[in-house]
């Protein structure tokens, strides 16, 4: 007789990355996201400094993935052991805030000023507000 076949258990993410990876992942069933991003290749770190994990995006080719790192800024959120293009750190509020699309750039960059947000590789961060745009705008066409 054989052995049954063991499923793989999804991975769960947890705390903020769960969150992240409930909003962000709606994208990839949007035509329109897969045709603007299918170039793309790029992975950004966010970063809730109050929380206790982390967020890694990752975007390529039309794709959206995301992964809960336990964080660590000492340890295991390096730019060298993951790769990251860009970086984003504040508290949670702040970034729900964005992701509902409630602060405007001037604000995002008002918080920047008043380091009440930590940005590296400020390309990225615009490709990552791009793609919460598009999904306000498909909730906007849903209602």
């Amino acid at each position: 007789m054989s052995e049954p076949i063991k499923k793989k258990k999804k991975k769960r993410l947890r705390g903020f990355a769960g969150v992240i990876n409930n909003q962000l992942t709606p994208l990839n069933e949007i035509e329109y996201f897969r045709e603007e991003f299918k170039e793309e290749d790029f992975k950004i770190l966010l970063n809730a400094v109050e929380g206790r994990w982390a967020a890694l995006i990752e975007v390529k080719g039309g794709e959206v993935k995301v992964d809960g790192l336990k964080n660590d800024p000492k340890e295991n959120l390096k730019k060298k052991k993951l790769g990251w293009d860009g970086k984003l750190e504040t508290t949670t509020p702040i970034f729900l805030q964005i992701a509902m699309g409630k602060l405007s750039l001037l604000g995002i960059i008002w918080k920047v000023i008043t380091r009440k947000i930590k940005i590296k590789g400020v390309r990225n961060l615009l490709k990552l507000l791009k793609m919460f745009n598009i999904l306000s705008h498909e909730e906007k066409k849903e209602e």
